[in-house]
């Protein structure tokens, strides 16, 4: 540095010595920290208040005393040119920079942020990616620093050092959030006592940087040189009445003595970009390390709690968990709270704690009112631990750019966001509605709930969908969130998708992606999704994933035919996929015990559904698909040692497919229902054939070649084997909608035979006749005519509709 470092304190900190600006060494989110600081700026009544964060944001520090802002919020900095580069800095109510901003609004007393401009580090990071250097993004480097005991910056092979591990360790303990708490969290402020957490806390930071220097965060040394710079400029113009708010880290280097132009040359030749800034809304959620956003702490709202309680943590924390628990109906009484505050104080005292921590009242709660089990112990943790609370933004404040982006296209497409639930139907061979889909599924896979598809009741085509969309007001939060990926929708999307895509864990995971990001026409994205999607198929051996994986693929392609999208690529692998798993389903399906036999069922079903639309594709190689699919199935339903559930299956939908005849459904049938085949076998052959929610009752219904080949099983069965089948045929036949069931009753008691089937038997039964009886089929003409929209005039139309109640 060439400066004069001074490690310990002046024999008097704050402005009545005369020495100096008052320096207030905190941690941030720290609610005792938050505290002390309170008290040291009502003791010391600064003129001015210098705050450790971007120089930028000094014009929003007046919305804060807003009546609508309501932490937590967070400080959100973005490259103008280059949204996608950005970072946060959260602030929640018991940080003690947002305690020191209320502070000086409320005495009108002037706030400055004092830390290295965000337009200088987001350049820096971006430099650093540009020459390959790895490290944090700015995202994780800004808010790495928000812990207050870590800066960004340092290079890979830097030696990173954490303080408060440090001081811990030195202390005799193994956690450093545990040692904190006891000893700062854990502190009341005595009366004139106010310096002296702060005085403490600068000397022992001065031994550390003192033996470690930077600690290895060298751009450490750069921010320091830039807040002495505005120190000085503060005191020029304030004197002796500076308060500064900054980590605890910093202190000692604020206080050496260098000269402005060693500060200056350090400064000298940083890159910079224009930035913008605003305030968004934040979460307890994702203060903590859980959420992936790395604010530094792991219980926001166990800090929340010690921030607000007044008096008597202990006891107001427990009669929170107990009201949370009542709330899921679990016996909790006031003997429960007594009992557990009791235990939390002993187990306090037992291990030579001040008072009883997050740790203590954890185990006093499992023991007292979750009796040892740690499910109800996990929605304490999720719901006070952590917390969810939910900051707002006063509408005044600037968008971030991704909801400005959002509103142009809200604007565009007429889709106006309502707090009330509305469906809205799409034309995708539309372009505004194509537009529209689009957007819902961008949105949708960025986490924007706003949309969410439902059935289409005017048409099944693939051009068509409906969404019902209704505009939450956490879907806000949301936008802010998704903010980190892009500040358009589109670039959003594409980083997200091919992020996701990047992480996916399983082969159906990524199929899936490749199909939201058709439905999202994502094209930048598509070639990183497919590569990893084809990666992964090419190494995936489990014939379940890949069976599980191939109808997205296919359902993908389809959407690209609707959409006009490219899916060459995507049918290639679609193909490749269906082969492999053609070729690997037979020796899968073999010695399966029941569940698994009903899985690989089901499989098969997805399989069979996807080769039917694969078949239809015109992308080159693929016209084979449906016959390798039926030789497969042919095989199946051929060898002994393939569960009769999946067998019985095969040869359904080969009957279904016209591949099989009646004689031949029936020949083995036969063979499965002979009397050396164990009766529970044949019965998982029958589920097969006509179970497992395929439609199989209605087929019975109308179609005589089935009901007859069932009904000759069944009434063959020995009297014996029928009691072990029974609970099988109880299965099956339990899952068909009450009218097929009395309708397969009624024809069962008649008997099938010719003309007996329900299509076409003369038996009475009412709306059931020998022929077409086209006098009750013109009564409906109509209606029908009113229901379609359709003119008088349009003659043909009763031929079509002879049709179809024919």
């Amino acid at each position: 540095m060439g400066g004069e470092h001074v490690t310990g304190v002046q024999e008097a900190v704050g402005p009545k010595a005369g020495a100096g600006p008052l320096l207030l060494g905190v941690r941030h989110h720290g609610p005792g920290s938050a505290r002390a600081v309170r008290a040291a700026l009502e003791e010391a009544r600064p003129r001015v208040v210098l705050i450790e964060g971007p120089p930028e944001a000094d014009a929003l520090i007046p919305l804060a005393a807003d009546e609508e802002m309501r932490p937590p919020v967070a400080l959100l900095a973005h490259a103008v040119d280059e949204p996608g580069r950005s970072a946060f800095w959260p602030l929640a109510e018991f940080s003690p920079e947002w305690v020191a901003v209320r502070w000086a609004l409320e005495h009108d007393v002037p706030a400055r942020f004092i830390d290295l401009p965000a337009a200088h580090t987001l350049a820096w990071r971006r430099q650093e990616d540009e020459a390959g250097v790895e490290g944090e993004s700015p995202l994780d480097a800004e808010t790495a620093d928000n812990e207050g005991d870590s800066a960004p910056g340092p290079g890979p092979a830097e030696v990173r050092i954490d303080p408060l591990g440090v001081l811990a360790e030195t202390a005799g303990y193994d956690d450093p959030e545990r040692w904190w708490e006891d000893v700062v969290e854990h502190r009341g402020v005595g009366r004139g006592d106010a310096f002296a957490p702060f005085t403490v806390l600068e000397e022992v930071m001065g031994a550390l940087r003192e033996t470690f220097g930077s600690g290895g965060h060298d751009r450490d040394l750069v921010r320091e040189a830039y807040m002495r710079l505005q120190v000085r400029a503060a005191q020029r113009e304030f004197e002796d009445g500076v308060a500064v708010v900054c980590g605890a880290w910093h202190v000692p280097a604020l206080r050496w003595k260098t000269t402005v132009a060693a500060d200056k040359a350090l400064l000298k030749g940083l890159p910079k970009v224009k930035t913008d800034m605003t305030w968004v809304p934040w979460t307890h959620r994702r203060l903590s390390r859980m959420s992936g956003y790395g604010a530094g702490i792991d219980s926001p709202g166990w800090y929340g709690h010690l921030f607000s309680a007044p008096d008597r943590p202990v006891e107001r924390w427990m009669t929170k968990v107990a009201g949370l628990l009542r709330a899921e109906d679990r016996l909790v009484s006031s003997a429960h709270v007594i009992e557990a505050v009791r235990l939390a104080e002993t187990l306090a005292a037992m291990r030579g704690r001040p008072l009883p921590g997050l740790s203590e009242t954890t185990d006093a709660v499992r023991a007292v009112m979750c009796e040892g089990s740690d499910v109800p112990l996990a929605l304490v943790q999720d719901r006070l631990v952590v917390g969810d609370v939910l900051g707002e933004v006063p509408a005044t404040a600037q968008a971030v750019p991704l909801q400005r982006d959002l509103a142009r296209l809200q604007r565009r497409l007429r889709l106006k966001p309502e707090a009330l639930e509305r469906e809205v139907e799409l034309d995708l061979r539309k372009e505004t509605d194509a537009a529209r889909s689009r957007l819902l599924h961008r949105l949708r896979l960025l986490g924007i709930a706003w949309g969410e598809p439902a059935a289409s009741r005017g048409s099944t085509g693939t051009f068509r969908e409906t969404w019902r969309l209704r505009w939450e007001p956490e879907l806000s939060v949301r936008v802010a969130e998704a903010g980190v990926w892009g500040t358009t929708v589109l670039s959003a999307a594409t980083a997200k998708a091919e992020a996701d895509a990047v992480a996916a864990q399983g082969l159906a995971d990524v199929t899936a992606l490749a199909e939201r990001c058709l439905q999202a026409e994502l094209p930048e994205a598509l070639p990183t999704v497919m590569r990893i999607l084809a990666d992964r198929a090419a190494l995936d051996t489990d014939v379940g994933q890949l069976a599980q994986a191939l109808p997205a693929l296919v359902r993908s392609l389809r959407y690209g035919d609707v959409r006009g999208t490219d899916t060459g690529a995507l049918g290639e692998v679609a193909a490749g996929l269906a082969e492999r798993v053609f070729v690997g389903l037979p020796p899968a399906c073999a010695a399966l015990d029941a569940d698994g036999a009903e899985e690989m069922r089901r499989h098969v079903d997805a399989v069979h559904g996807a080769v039917g639309l694969l078949g239809d594709a015109h992308a080159a190689g693929q016209g084979h698909v449906r016959a390798r699919w039926q030789s497969v199935l042919r095989v199946l339903c051929g060898r002994d040692s393939v569960p009769g559930v999946i067998r019985g299956r095969a040869v359904r939908l080969l009957l279904d497919g016209g591949e099989l005849v009646q004689d031949e459904a029936a020949r083995l049938m036969g063979l499965v229902l002979s009397p050396g085949t164990p009766p529970a076998d044949a019965a998982a052959w029958i589920e097969g054939f006509v179970g497992g929610g395929s439609g199989g009752g209605m087929l019975l219904v109308h179609d005589e070649r089935l009901l007859g080949l069932v009904d000759a099983w069944l009434t063959g069965v020995p009297a014996e084997a029928f009691t072990d089948v029974l609970p099988l045929l109880r299965r099956t036949f339990s899952a068909y909608e009450p009218g097929v069931r009395r309708t397969l009753g009624e024809l069962v008691r008649r008997g099938p035979g010719a003309g007996s089937g329900a299509a076409g038997a003369g038996s009475g039964i009412p709306g059931f006749a020998a022929g077409l009886d086209t006098v009750r089929a013109d009564a409906v003409l109509p209606v029908l005519r009113l229901l379609l929209g359709l003119d008088e005039g349009e003659e043909h139309i009763g031929n079509d509709l002879v049709g179809v109640t024919g």
